[in-house]
Order: C-alpha cells, then sequence, then structure tokens
C-alpha cells in the first residue's frame, strides 16, 4: 500500500541499503536511492543521487521534495576519525537539517548495538540505558541519537533510532545465533517504522526473536511489530563447527562482541 510519494533512501548502495531500496517500495510512488558510490540497476521508480553526505548543498538539495527518510549513510564500521567525523556526524547533521528545512517528519536511522557496547551481555538494557560506545564507531551512533533526539524535542522530527546487531542473510558466527536481524525483520522494523500513526523518538534494538534476547524492547511497543524469525534452525550446524567462546573475554561478555577489543584506528600498523 502507497504511503508516501517520495522516499530517501542514504546508503543504498550497502547491504542494508539494498534490501530497503526492494523492501520499501510498496510504501511509495518513488524510492531517492543515495550512495557516495554508483548504485547499480537502478529500477523504474527510483532516482539516483550520488554525492557524499558530508556536502551540505548536495545534501540540502536531495532532501528536497522528499516525505520520509531511512537514513543508513556513514561510515559503516570502525575507521579513521576522520571519515567518520564527515560522513556520519557531518553528514547526519545535514540529513537533519535537509529535514528541517523542508518539512520532512519522519526518519528512521541505522544506529548500532555499538552505541551500548560496553554494557554487559546479562545485563538486560532497554532504551534508557545510558550510552557505553565500544569504537569510535559507536561514538558516532551515539552523536547521532542526541541529534536525534534535539530535532524531535525541538523541531518535531520523529525518529525510529534502529540499534542493529547483526543483520545478514543468515548468522555467521556462534555470537550471531542471539544477535542476529534476519532481512524480513530488517524491513519489518524499517516498514513500521515508517508507518507506525506516531514514534516521537523511539530506540529499538533490532534483532530477530532469538531464544537469547539481552534487551528489553518494551519501550518500543507502540511500533507495533514483533520479529518473526529466529536463529534455532542455524544452531545445531553452527556450534558444531565453531568453538564454544571464552566465557571471560570481553568479547563475550559485553554486547559488543569484538568491537570492544578493536584498537584506536590511529594505532593500527
Amino acid at each position: 500500500m502507497t504511503r508516501f510519494n517520495r522516499i530517501l533512501i542514504t546508503g543504498a548502495a550497502g547491504r542494508l541499503g539494498t534490501q530497503l531500496r526492494k523492501g520499501l517500495a510498496p510504501l511509495a510512488r518513488h524510492i531517492r536511492v543515495n550512495d557516495r558510490v554508483e548504485i547499480s540497476d537502478i529500477q523504474t521508480n527510483e532516482e539516483a543521487v550520488i554525492c557524499d553526505l558530508g556536502d551540505p548543498d548536495a545534501v540540502m538539495a536531495m532532501t528536497e521534495g522528499v516525505d520520509a527518510i531511512a537514513h543508513f549513510g556513514g561510515t559503516p564500521t570502525e575507521g579513521p576519525f576522520e571519515d567518520i567525523l564527515n560522513s556520519t556526524i557531518a553528514g547526519s547533521y545535514h540529513i537533519y537539517e535537509g529535514a528541517r528545512r523542508h518539512g520532512i517528519k519522519r526518519i528512521i536511522y541505522a544506529s548500532s548495538n555499538h552505541a551500548v557496547g560496553f554494557h554487559r551481555l546479562d545485563s538486560n538494557i532497554d532504551a534508557d540505558v545510558t550510552w557505553r560506545p565500544d569504537t569510535l564507531y559507536g561514538v558516532s551512533k551515539c552523536y547521532v541519537e542526541a541529534l536525534s533526539r534535539l530535532y524531535w524535542d525541538k523541531w518535531g522530527i520523529e525518529t525510529v533510532c534502529m540499534r542493529i546487531f547483526s543483520s545478514f542473510e543468515e548468522p555467521l558466527d556462534r555470537r550471531m545465533l542471539w544477535s542476529w536481524l534476519s532481512y524480513r525483520d530488517f524491513l519489518g522494523y524499517v516498514t513500521a517504522g515508517l508507518t507506525a500513526p506516531s514514534v516521537g523518538h523511539t530506540v529499538v534494538y533490532a534483532a530477530s526473536a532469538n531464544k537469547v534476547t539481552p534487551f528489553d524492547n518494551r519501550k518500543a511497543g507502540h511500533l507495533g511489530y514483533r520479529p518473526v524469525d529466529d536463529t534455532e534452525a542455524f544452531r545445531e550446524a553452527m556450534e558444531a563447527r565453531t568453538p564454544v567462546a571464552d566465557p571471560s573475554a570481553a568479547s563475550t561478555v559485553y554486547l559488543g562482541g569484538k568491537f570492544v577489543d578493536m584498537p584506536h584506528p590511529a594505532d593500527e600498523a
């Protein structure tokens, strides 16, 4: 059912952006797709805008005529601070300014569990837990969550911050037996965030209905989405081919996994 005239997807050339291009097509007459690299296989309902999110004029022009934004652009993992500063921090500011100036009232933001990566797996966190980023990448996610909160409180722009764990076609390692987000559930969360009657400023932990769920999502219940997939069909094969993780290792204890052990990017050879 068509709900929008035009949705903008940033990061549209990426793995999740590619899923969004297909999954959100029924919601809008037009999909404006953005990345800083060429996007392949442009469809008849798509409009491609190739630009860097760090370019304020380009982003301002790109957001004109848009009804809602799925903001999945930015640095996708840990990296040099200068890259994160331009792409994620400045780039997200430009997105929110474009939304404010053009009257766009809803954004779905690809946040991450790495904004809270130094919370323990057994702490059962909820949406109000304090930030504990595990990397500079995680810090950038905290920044955009704070930015989106400001733009809701002050200018009424609604945002769903999806703290995504591990979204792949199927789990890739033993940790993903609890952190996995199927593509179907990923699209379910985004669609719910775009179509719910009111979202205000919502933080939701985006994972499938796995047997272990180290978070409490009750404060996002108004989105009206319940994940449908889980990892039990993958468990036996995964446990047979992968060793049990050291239970005392930081990457096992904390929600951020291997990110908690990553060195500062400036210290890498």
